[in-house]
């Protein structure tokens, strides 16, 4: 085999470069760090780009955008006790971005389950607070965490202020708190950041500005996504972007949240707060539940979310329809299919059309 010139292999590093997308990943809770597992297989360190096979549609930048109005549980009481932002979310992003997936993820998701002050608190939860307190920075402790655990992308809280959650619900009334929102049994018609005028990190917007690629879920409409739009800036630079956006439809409604909400009902309730329209595509699930976990819903008052189609198609939404529901005692995305199909999308609309 003849050695390849330095000509050839700059053409060939210069190809790769070109076809590898820069991916925004916007959301928060369990749903995030489950489609970022997914994305994380198409993730290519720089030196690996140019010999990835011509064919497979590749990641050279993904960046994970998460909420941070998480006020229950160890993030909660981080919160109140240490007044740094919660960790949560961001821990599972870490986690599900690591490279190496064996004992240092396994240690990042330990909850302790016994010892004063520690019970209930995930050691990555701890470790985030530690690394907040010897940078007084808490996006450069995930910045640092990320190094450490080897993750195949950045990070970004979506904003670094301390903010609540505070919702109008239905009836007039107001309720103030991510927790005490969830728990509520009004429907929210409009939610509000407090302090309402907080900015984003220089990172984000310069992420959104720059990708090809940027999704919105699955994760709870109010909770998880809907704040992340709420930051001064992010609306704006994500319609702004040159970039396909994709809404990754939830599997199921959420007591609380969204029930009775169909698939249109998401991205409607999205626009709304975003106050522009947002999406060019919606990944939405085909796959029918099992009747064994339609009961087990049934009783939270939850169901399938309807896919109404045409009404998706009416908001300028183009639905793409897959086979994403994974059960295992709930509903689950199934990461592979979702970063697959995500993935092909963002090729072909990368690709010029044949003339």
């Amino acid at each position: 085999m003849q050695p390849k010139s330095t000509e050839v292999l700059s053409a060939e590093k210069t190809a790769g470069s070109e076809r590898a997308l820069r991916v925004v990943a916007i959301g928060g809770g369990t749903g995030l760090s489950t489609l970022l597992k997914g994305l994380k297989q198409f993730v290519l360190w720089p030196a690996e780009i140019p010999g990835a096979h011509a064919d497979l549609p590749l990641i050279r930048d993904l960046c994970a955008v998460v909420t941070v109005s998480d006020d229950g549980g160890s993030s909660g009481r981080l919160r109140k006790e240490l007044n740094m932002l919660p960790p949560g979310d961001i821990r599972n992003c870490i986690v599900a971005l690591s490279e190496d997936e064996a004992l240092l993820s396994r240690l990042f998701r330990h909850r302790f389950d016994k010892g004063s002050g520690l019970e209930g608190h995930s050691f990555g939860n701890l470790f985030l607070a530690a690394l907040t307190a010897l940078t007084s920075d808490f996006s450069e402790a995930v910045r640092l965490s990320s190094e450490i655990l080897l993750t195949r992308g950045h990070i970004y809280p979506a904003t670094t202020s301390n903010i609540e959650l505070e919702a109008l619900m239905e009836d007039g009334t107001r309720v103030r708190g991510e927790t005490k929102i969830t728990a509520s049994r009004g429907r929210i018609r409009e939610l509000f950041l407090v302090p309402p005028d907080v900015g984003p990190m220089p990172q984000t917007l310069e992420a959104i500005a720059n990708a090809d690629v940027i999704t919105i879920g699955p994760g709870s409409l109010f909770t998880s996504l809907i704040p992340n739009l709420l930051v001064r800036g992010i609306s704006a630079a994500i319609v702004s972007s040159p970039a396909t956006k994709v809404y990754i439809c939830n599997l199921m409604t959420q007591a609380n949240e969204s029930l009775g909400l169909s698939a249109a009902d998401h991205i409607r309730a999205l626009n709304r707060h975003a106050q522009k329209q947002i999406f060019d595509f919606a990944l939405i699930n085909r796959t029918p539940a099992s009747e064994e976990l339609k009961s087990k819903y049934a009783g939270e008052g939850a169901c399938q979310i309807v896919n109404d189609l045409e009404a998706v198609e009416a908001l300028g939404v183009i639905p793409v329809l897959g086979d994403y529901l994974e059960e295992a005692g709930v509903a689950r995305h199934n990461t592979t299919r979702v970063a697959r199909d995500l993935m092909e999308l963002a090729a072909q609309q990368a690709r010029p059309d044949p003339l």
